[in-house]
C-alpha cells in the first residue's frame, strides 16, 4: 500500500510528526507532502528540523490567501502527485483547508483518507475550522477519534461503526518526546526574560479575537487588566495575523503585554512547562496545556475539546476580564492533579497497525 501523509501548518506537522517516525521505524515507505499553508519560516520549516523529520517529497507552495484560494490550490496542486505517485491511502489531520482539499482530493480520485483527530465538533459553524472538520469526516475511510466522545459524535451523525477507531491523540505521543528532550538537555531552547510562574503564556489568532477592531481591543483590555491584577506579564508568541492587525487598526500594547516572534515547537513547550497560566483560543494547546498539568482558559465561548473541561484544566472564559480573573483564582487555589484523557503515547503505533490490518483493538 502505497501512504502519502499530507501536512500544511505548524499543528498538522508536529500532530502527523509521530505517525511519520512510526512509518521509518517500520520501514515502511510514505510520501511526505506539505501544502506550505504556513509560509512563515518560523510558522513551518524550523518544525521539521526540531523534530527531526524529512523534509517534504513535495512541496505544493500554496502560502497566503483566502479561505477559497488555498484550497482551490491545494486540489489542483495535489491532485497530480496523488496519480504520479500511484498512492493508495492519504493521511490528513485536523482541520485545516490543507486537510479539507488533500481528502477532497484523495476521495475524488477514489483513494482511502484516514482522518486523524476525528470527530472534534465546536458547533460553531462560524468557525471555517468547524466546516472542514465535518466533511472531512463524512468522506474519510478510516476516522481515527481520539477518545469515545468523538466516537458516539460521528455515530450520531450516521457514520459506519466500522469506520471509527478511538485510538487517543498524537500529542502525547509528540509532547512526551519534546519533553523528554527537553529536560534532558538533549535541545537548547530559549529562556525569555521572564521568570517562571511570573507570567502568562498567550495564543491568539482566530478571527473572531483578532481580525476586527472592537474584539482584539476588548482581548488587549483583558489581558492587561488581568496582568495587573495577579502581577504577571502577558506574554505572547504572536501570530502573524494578529501582529498585523495590531498594526492595522494602530493599536498600542500596554506594558504588561509582551510580544514575541513566533517560537519552535520546544521553545514553546518550555515556555508552556514555566508559565503560570495559558490562555488561548488553539483547540490544540487546550490538549496540551491538560496533558501537561497547566491551568488553561480559553478565549472562546465553546471548544471542541470538551474533555479538558471535564478533566478540571480548561475554562471557557471568551475575552471577558472577570471570567478570567474568577478562573485564575479557581486554579490558584487548587492542584493541578487531574487525569489525561487523551492518550498513551501510543496512538501512532495504533493507528499504522489499524491502517495496515494487525491491529484490531482500540485504545
Amino acid at each position: 500500500m502505497k501512504i502519502a501523509i499530507v501536512v500544511g501548518t505548524r499543528p498538522e506537522i508536529i500532530k502527523l510528526a509521530p505517525i511519520i517516525k512510526e512509518y521509518e521505524k517500520r520501514g515502511l515507505p510514505f510520501t511526505l507532502i506539505h501544502s506550505n499553508q504556513h509560509y512563515s519560516a518560523n510558522m513551518d520549516k524550523v518544525f521539521f528540523k526540531n523534530l527531526h523529520l524529512p523534509y517534504p517529497k513535495f512541496n505544493l507552495n500554496v502560502g497566503p490567501g483566502t479561505h477559497a484560494q488555498q484550497t482551490a490550490k491545494i486540489l489542483e496542486r495535489i491532485e497530480k502527485i496523488l496519480l504520479e505517485e500511484k498512492i493508495d491511502l492519504v493521511y490528513v489531520q485536523g482541520d485545516t483547508n490543507t486537510v479539507l482539499a488533500g481528502g477532497l482530493a484523495a476521495t475524488k480520485l477514489r483513494i482511502k483518507v484516514a482522518h486523524v483527530e476525528a470527530g472534534l465538533r465546536s458547533y460553531d459553524l462560524e468557525m471555517p475550522e468547524e466546516i472542514n472538520r465535518i466533511a472531512v469526516d463524512h468522506f474519510a475511510d478510516y476516522l481515527f477519534a481520539v477518545t469515545e466522545v468523538q466516537k458516539r459524535i460521528l455515530e450520531k451523525e450516521g457514520i459506519p461503526k466500522q469506520k471509527i477507531h478511538v485510538v487517543g491523540n498524537t500529542i502525547v505521543d509528540s509532547l512526551n518526546n519534546c519533553v523528554d528532550m527537553i529536560n534532558s538537555g538533549k535541545i537548547e531552547v530559549i529562556r525569555p526574560e521572564v521568570n517562571p510562574k511570573e507570567y502568562f503564556l498567550i495564543t491568539a489568532h482566530r478571527p473572531t479575537n483578532v481580525d476586527y477592531e472592537t474584539p482584539l481591543k476588548e482581548l488587549i483590555s483583558s489581558l492587561d487588566e488581568i496582568a495587573r491584577e495577579f502581577n504577571k506579564i502577558c506574554l505572547w508568541p504572536i501570530h502573524p495575523r494578529s501582529k498585523s492587525n495590531i498594526e492595522k487598526f494602530n493599536l498600542t500594547l500596554p506594558s504588561s503585554i509582551k510580544i514575541m516572534e513566533p517560537v519552535g515547537y520546544f521553545d514553546f513547550v518550555n515556555l508552556m512547562q514555566n508559565t503560570a497560566a495559558l490562555l488561548t483560543d488553539s483547540g490544540g494547546i487546550q490538549e496540551e496545556a491538560c496533558i501537561l498539568k497547566i491551568p488553561c482558559l480559553t478565549l472562546r465561548e465553546n471548544t471542541e475539546r470538551p474533555e479538558s473541561v471535564e478533566a478540571g484544566s480548561n475554562i471557557i472564559c471568551g475575552r471577558d476580564a472577570d471570567r478570567m480573573k474568577k478562573a485564575l483564582n479557581h486554579f490558584f487555589n487548587r492542584d493541578c492533579n487531574w487525569e489525561n484523557p487523551f492518550g498513551d503515547g501510543k496512538t501512532a503505533s495504533r493507528i499504522v497497525e489499524i491502517v495496515h490490518g494487525s491491529c484490531v483493538n482500540d485504545f
